[in-house]
């Protein structure tokens, strides 16, 4: 990945008032579905799971090519009937595996549930930022988050399984404290 897009996302998450109410979601190592279960009724809503390219920082840290399609998993994370997580997964097309055949079969069950119950599975670093209109993922975040928002925080990391890699991006509503 080049320097320049690297030093966006930050390997250590820095207290800022903005995100206190989410950061303990933020830096949750385990499964953020099992986490949101345990703070109310969870639910998810599949948005869209389709071919599309990767964005460009996306495609350095996977490694792929910039026009080179990807299948691409976005999914709104809610409890309580609030939306409070806007997911966006991208999965090379390759190599090929097992990945592509259990993300085409998800449907509106959580990825983060197969992530953490399968022993196979290694996640990689958690890297941060605080991503405003300027990101790629801005748009499509706060259609479904609220679009009076000029900032969310988000955290991603990559999954990686049978030599496949995974990359989840997860990008938080504001939480009241």
């Amino acid at each position: 990945m080049s320097e320049r897009l690297a030093r966006r996302w930050r390997a250590t998450l820095v207290r800022r008032p903005d995100q206190l109410a989410c950061q303990p979601f933020l830096s949750h190592r385990g499964s953020l579905t099992r986490r949101l279960q345990q703070h109310g009724d969870f639910s998810l809503r599949l948005l869209r799971q389709t071919l599309a390219a990767p964005t460009r920082d996306e495609s350095a840290l996977l490694g792929i090519l910039a026009h080179r399609r990807v299948q691409v998993r976005e999914v709104a994370l809610c409890c309580d009937g609030r939306v409070l997580v806007f997911a966006h997964t991208v999965l090379p097309c390759r190599p090929r595996g097992p990945l592509q055949r259990w993300l085409a079969r998800l449907g509106a069950r959580s990825l983060g549930l197969l992530l953490f119950s399968h022993p196979g599975f290694a996640r990689g670093e958690m890297t941060f930022r605080c991503i405003d209109h300027r990101h790629p993922l801005f748009a499509a975040a706060a259609a479904v988050l609220g679009g009076e928002q000029l900032r969310f925080w988000a955290r991603r990391s990559t999954f990686s399984f049978a030599g496949q890699r995974v990359l989840v991006t997860e990008v938080f509503a504001p939480l009241q404290k």
